[in-house]
């Protein structure tokens, strides 16, 4: 079987993975976790994604352009005009997307774009056009997650939670750490190594 679709496959458990996870979450959290289609608060500011995230967005948008190619040339505007706004102060290179690495940039992408709609969100319905394709970051968003901060949830959930019960409701999204030799299964596939944003990867 050839690399790409090995890589595929491998993605594809990723995915499986990491939705268990949510869905095991969501079922110890219930009424906590406020998260549902049209509640969008977390697609507002750009974030970083790595080019396994990319590459599965730009997969979901082939889909997406044979599936509905009127939704998929809503979205492909949306990201030019994102990258348009972007692309003067944006903390890397511009002409590749790819976010820059030095303490500089780091802390320049702390501040940058806070206010920028995600491209794949649809304004009109408040729900993700590619939301099959979606990067981790998304997928993990909202119930407990822990980082080298500690346990982060979204400010819209687990209110009037104890923080005993909300660590019982901790969402482990990929304990075996897949992703990370997928990703650079990726950065060699594509030659394209680092972090970018989703208006980025969709315009590549």
């Amino acid at each position: 079987m050839p690399c790409n679709g090995n890589a595929t496959i491998s993605d594809s458990l990723l995915v499986q993975i990491v939705d268990a996870a949510l869905l095991m979450a969501a079922s110890k959290s219930g009424p906590w976790l406020a998260c549902k289609p049209g509640c969008y608060q977390c697609c507002v500011g750009v974030f970083s994604i790595n080019q396994l995230d990319a590459e599965r967005l730009r997969a979901g948008m082939v889909e997406l352009a044979f599936r509905d190619p009127a939704r998929a040339s809503s979205v492909r505007q949306r990201a030019d005009a994102s990258v348009v706004r972007l692309t003067v102060a944006f903390p890397g290179d511009p002409l590749t997307g790819m976010l820059g690495e030095s303490g500089e940039d780091c802390e320049r992408f702390e501040t940058f774009a806070n206010d920028e709609l995600c491209p794949a969100l649809d304004p009109a319905t408040g729900t993700c056009d590619l939301y099959s394709s979606r990067p981790m970051t998304c997928r993990i968003f909202g119930p407990p997650v822990r980082s080298q901060d500690g346990l982060g949830v979204c400010e819209l959930c687990y209110h009037g939670a104890t923080a005993e019960e909300i660590a019982a409701c901790e969402m482990v999204p990929d304990p075996d750490d897949l992703e990370s030799g997928l990703v650079d299964e990726s950065e060699r596939r594509t030659g394209m190594s680092g972090k970018t944003i989703v208006a980025f990867a969709l315009l590549r």
